[in-house]
Order: structure tokens, then sequence, then C-alpha cells
């Protein structure tokens, strides 16, 4: 899920769960709320969340990349955010965006804690995997259309069999290095106007 769709999601605060941390980096020991707890599979009480249960949580592929968030905002105590995926105490996969920033000690100005939000997006990611897959299926469906109807016109044209038909729409696309999907709709709109000649000079 890109950038711009997480801050649409956001923007509009549906299906989402909202959970709040406190991290004190001097013990690694985090506080969580109740809806944090529960992101995460847990009741409020059953587990003592630390960094090590925290990252434990994290899917395999996105687990270098939080800490890494982490360990930078260890550092800097600056803002930041990161999309990552978790696997809770039930084996589930949900999809969280994490906010936060650093809290400093006003003695000694080092980063003491870091505070900010989980915030569940996984049924908006889940939504738009499937609209995007339904816009895949419906581009794909169009494309063998196209590529069927162009078929048929150079399988009349030439009078050759449709494997032919296709292997020569192929051979042209290759040579034109145009893609098949493109060179199958010109086919289609030079065979609506009725004649071969321009279906020829595609295919030569």
């Amino acid at each position: 899920m890109d950038d711009h769709a997480i801050e649409q999601a956001l923007a509009r605060g549906a299906h989402q769960q909202i959970g709040q941390y406190r991290l004190d980096l001097s013990t690694g020991v985090w506080w969580w709320s109740p809806e944090t707890y529960r992101l995460h599979g847990f009741e409020p009480g059953d587990v003592v969340p630390t960094t090590a249960l925290v990252l434990a949580h994290k899917h395999p592929d996105d687990r270098e990349r939080v800490r890494q968030v982490l360990d930078e905002a260890r550092l800097t105590g600056e803002p930041f955010s990161s999309v990552h995926r978790i696997m809770d105490a039930h084996g589930g996969e949900r999809f969280l965006v994490v906010v936060g920033q650093g809290r400093r000690d006003r003695a000694t100005g080092e980063v003491t804690e870091l505070v900010g939000y989980f915030v569940d997006v996984t049924r908006t990611v889940t939504d738009a995997a499937q609209e995007r897959a339904r816009h895949d299926i419906a581009a794909a469906a169009e494309t063998r259309g196209a590529i069927e109807q162009a078929k048929g016109i150079v399988t009349l044209a030439y009078g050759v069999h449709p494997d032919e038909a296709f292997a020569r729409l192929r051979r042209a696309s290759n040579d034109r290095n145009v893609p098949l999907r493109e060179l199958a709709r010109l086919v289609v709109h030079e065979g609506a106007q009725g004649g071969t000649d321009g279906v020829a000079a595609l295919l030569h």
C-alpha cells in the first residue's frame, strides 16, 4: 500500500483501531493501552511488552526495517512513522501504522522515551488490495479481448490458423517494440475500417 493511500485511510478514519504506547528507553519496557494489547492479540496484563516481544511479533520481512526505525528514533528523537505487518498472538496478520516521537530529559537533553500510536489499517489495506485486484482482472480481460479480436482479424485477412495469427501478432510486437495489447488494439482499429492494408502495415 503506498503512502498516499495510507494518508487517505488515516484521514477517513475508517475501519481502524488505534492504540497508544510508550517506550522507556532505559529499561526497554513498553507501556501499552488496552487497544494496543488487543491489536497484538492479547488482553491487558497477558504479557509484559518489551522491545524483544514487539519485534518478535513483526512480520519477518518487516522486522529489520522496524528495528532500524526504532534505532533512529532513539538517537534523534525526531517524529517517525512506519507501515508494517505484524503477526498477532493468534497467528493472524495485521497491517499497522506506527507513529511517534521522542521525549528528552530536560536536564541532559537525552532521548529517554518514545511515545505514539499504533493504527490498525488492515481493513483499509485489504479493501485497497481487493480493488486493485478487481482493476487488474478487468484490465486483463480487456487485454485478452483485444488480442482475441486481433487474432480473428488476422486469421480472416490472411486465411491462417488462429495460432499462426497469434504468432504473427507476437512477432510484429517484438519487431516494433510495442506491447502486444497495444498492437492488438491498433489491429482491431484498422480492421474496423474495413480494409486489410492497415492491418498488413502493422504486421510488416
